[in-house]
């Protein structure tokens, strides 16, 4: 929490409303909350980018919520220079889906899929509009292309004439939510894992000013994300642009849209404490994205950290090669020489006639970044992701 904020009148006033999302079949609503803060009127004629951020689409990713926690601490106490939504308990099925002692909630218990493989993109819609604004100013191409996506949305909803999945109602009143915003960061985390960011290749430096240590750069190809439904549309209309002769820049300028999944650590679990430090993280991006006002200059800059990354295409899975008992050994973050053990199995019906003990590694060096949940796996399994053909970001040339 904001320990300096308790004896001040605070800056920005927070607005909340519950957003009606679906019904269960007892009639009982299905409610997702919705936090607002509203910039001031600017009295330059800058446009800033307004902001999007929700967390617990997958039921068991808590720890975006207590990040969303303390970033409405912090914010009510900082200069906003435009409008800020923040949605946590995105998924009101997903995070109530228990079993046992442990929350399940990230396929949909109904279709099987994936929750945060729902959202819509048609890429068809592109060129026709491309074609129809090759002559349009900027501003004009924004604000129509936005429209054509919101309208893309209420298509969806409201003119569906078979209807909507529970998932699919859930994800794409959600996304016509992120479709207002420039900014959009949707909050996850991993079963056991260390703190990752999923980012557009086309804003690679934008990774700098989150202190998160790994990135993994992801191309322009939509698999129902929530992130890929926001970058995916204006990426794929900058290229076709550029195609047709017309270049603009998404990354800048009048158009500024830019759109993460942000890796918060391990599933099932919160802590205020790296919650708060999770939150400056994204508050030092929105400084840089000039969404935010710094007191002094130091304010808000990025951690200097080593920064690894790789490109989706070599962030890797390891199967299991057998069932068993794992005994989980690779520091995450840090690169395993090959040959290094990643892990060791235990076998104990080889006990006495066999192996009991089998070392796991790989012909590659590799930096592990999460690994499966539990230390009970069958042969399969997916027991580590892994970087493969990692690199260094280079360091920014100013940090103010």
């Amino acid at each position: 929490m904001n320990q300096n904020a308790k004896n001040r009148t605070p800056k920005n006033q927070v607005s909340k409303e519950l957003m009606h999302v679906g019904e269960m079949a007892s009639g009982v609503q299905l409610t997702v909350p919705v936090y607002r803060m509203k910039a001031l009127p600017n009295s330059n004629e800058e446009k800033n980018p307004s902001v999007y951020i929700q967390a617990n689409m997958h039921g068991a990713e808590v720890q975006g919520n207590a990040v969303i926690f303390q970033l409405l601490e912090l914010l009510k106490d900082i200069k906003i220079n435009s409008d800020i939504t923040l949605v946590p308990y995105a998924n009101p099925v997903g995070c109530n889906h228990k079993n046992g002692e442990y929350t399940l909630g990230r396929f949909d218990p109904i279709t099987g899929v994936n929750w945060n493989r729902m959202y819509y993109f048609d890429e068809s819609v592109i060129e026709p509009f491309a074609k129809q604004h090759i002559d349009s100013e900027d501003s004009i191409v924004e604000a129509n292309f936005k429209q054509l996506l919101l309208n893309e949305i209420d298509q969806q909803l409201n003119h569906n004439i078979y209807g909507l999945t529970t998932g699919k109602r859930i994800a794409f009143q959600l996304q016509r939510l992120a479709h207002h915003a420039d900014i959009v960061l949707d909050l996850h985390t991993g079963p056991i894992s260390s703190k990752h960011l999923y980012c557009p290749e086309y804003c690679k430096k934008s990774a700098n000013y989150f202190d998160i240590p790994h990135t993994i750069f992801i191309p322009n190809s939509f698999d129902g994300a929530l992130d890929e439904s926001i970058f995916c549309p204006w990426w794929t209309l900058q290229e076709t642009f550029k195609k047709l002769g017309k270049e603009i820049d998404i990354s800048q300028g009048i158009i500024n849209k830019e759109s993460f999944t942000v890796e918060l650590g391990s599933q099932e679990q919160i802590d205020l404490k790296v919650a708060y430090e999770d939150a400056l993280s994204i508050l030092s991006y929105l400084h840089h994205k000039k969404v935010i006002e710094a007191e002094t200059p130091e304010q808000f800059l990025p951690q200097t950290m080593l920064r690894y990354a790789c490109y989706l295409k070599d962030y890797k899975s390891f199967y299991s090669p057998m069932g068993g008992m794992i005994d989980y050994l690779a520091e995450f973050g840090k690169p395993l020489p090959a040959g290094e053990p990643l892990a060791r199995i235990l076998r104990m019906d080889n006990y006495g006639d066999g192996e009991a003990i089998h070392n796991i590694s790989l012909e590659q060096t590799v930096i592990p970044i999460l690994h499966f949940a539990s230390a009970s796996v069958n042969q399969g399994t997916e027991l580590y992701k892994v970087f493969s053909n990692y690199f260094i970001l280079p360091e920014l040339d100013s940090k103010i």
